[in-house]
């Protein structure tokens, strides 16, 4: 009884996670679409960083330019796996921060989908210039970072035993 109450703590905490930065998401995208589109770019730090409004149509770099059913689609699988591992993690301390991370993943992905439903393109408006980085969004920020700490937790802070949930065969009895 006491697993699932720890384990339902968990997910509403995830799900408070998704929603302030799902928030936060929308919220910046209000405020390019109100202050930046049809204005020049509002330069942060010259040579460098700008605020810029650009609608793509595409996914990462801009692929897939015009495809919104295909990106609609992969979005909703993406999430749909992602949610399954994050109800597989186990409760413990340790992968905590592996619960925190899925949810930024999921509140990025949401975000992005939520800007194609609703506009058909998604909202970018952040600019490294010094680089000339395709413009991206808050979202984006999400995706990627919560991307590369996961990466690095999988691959150099937990061991292979603690990734046992992410497994699909079944665990052998008394090894």
């Amino acid at each position: 009884m006491r697993e699932n109450k720890g384990k339902k703590r968990l997910l509403i905490m995830d799900a408070a996670i998704m929603l302030v930065l799902l928030l936060l998401d929308q919220f910046t995208k209000y405020l390019a679409l109100t202050r930046l589109k049809g204005n020049p770019a509002i330069v942060l730090i010259d040579g460098i960083l700008e605020l810029q409004y650009v609608e793509n149509t595409g996914m990462a770099f801009s692929l897939f330019q015009d495809r919104k059913v295909f990106i609609l689609i992969m979005g909703f699988l993406v999430m749909a796996v992602i949610l399954f591992f994050l109800f597989r993690i186990p409760e413990g301390k340790r992968f905590r921060i592996v619960h925190v991370l899925l949810a930024a993943l999921i509140a990025g992905a949401l975000g992005n989908i939520i800007d194609r439903i609703r506009f058909d393109f998604v909202v970018d408006f952040i600019s490294f210039v010094l680089i000339h980085y395709p413009v991206f969004n808050v979202a984006d920020c999400y995706i990627v970072v919560s991307a590369i700490l996961l990466f690095i937790l999988f691959m150099f802070v937990y061991r292979e035993e603690e990734l046992e949930f992410l497994s699909f065969r079944k665990k052998r009895a008394a090894e």
